[in-house]
């Protein structure tokens, strides 16, 4: 009994063929599954990913969208300031900068900055200019006023100012030829 407990079964040459053939297919089998398990698991994880870029692109542009839709209610009361304040409107006047000022703090909450660039050198990329004049005691292309206010995000203009730029140059050459 001792023997038949301790010997392995004998299996002919052909069996033992068989076996190895039947092995062979499932295992390539096995590790196609493996490879194709893989890829899914790869594919999902980047589906996954641009799914989140896109919501995340989504939502930036819908918040870029009403950004630009309040600045013209800014330049609105930006222009409210300038037309000055009477006697017996003075606290309409305090309110309403101090909105203008709520405001600008929110667009900086989220990265949107203004900086003054009167006297500043006319940049096309950065500024878009609506009108011409001449002033000998500023430099050429220089700013001399700004009609609309402009915005950026870090360097990248979010919104162009509207400006008046000197031009000595144009001047100089009307001059020459009357």
């Amino acid at each position: 009994m001792k023997q038949e407990i301790q010997d392995p079964p004998s299996t002919s040459p052909e069996a033992n063929a068989s076996i190895t053939a039947t092995e062979s297919p499932l295992r390539q089998e096995l590790a196609e599954q493996k490879d194709l398990n893989l890829h899914l698991a790869a594919d999902f994880e980047n589906f996954k990913r641009r799914s989140r870029q896109e919501v995340e692109s989504r939502a930036a542009a819908q918040k870029d969208s009403f950004i630009r839709e309040l600045l013209p209610s800014l330049d609105n009361l930006e222009r409210a300031l300038a037309s000055g304040a009477s006697p017996g409107t003075l606290q309409f006047h305090q309110g309403v900068e101090m909105t203008l000022q709520q405001l600008r703090l929110l667009l900086r909450q989220h990265g949107i900055e203004t900086e003054e660039i009167v006297g500043q050198p006319f940049d096309p990329h950065r500024h878009e200019a609506v009108s011409q004049r001449h002033d000998p005691a500023q430099a050429n292309q220089a700013i001399l006023e700004v009609f609309q206010r402009g915005y950026r995000r870090g360097e990248k203009v979010f919104r162009p100012a509207k400006v008046v730029v000197n031009e000595l140059k144009h001047t100089k050459q009307g001059h020459h030829a009357h």
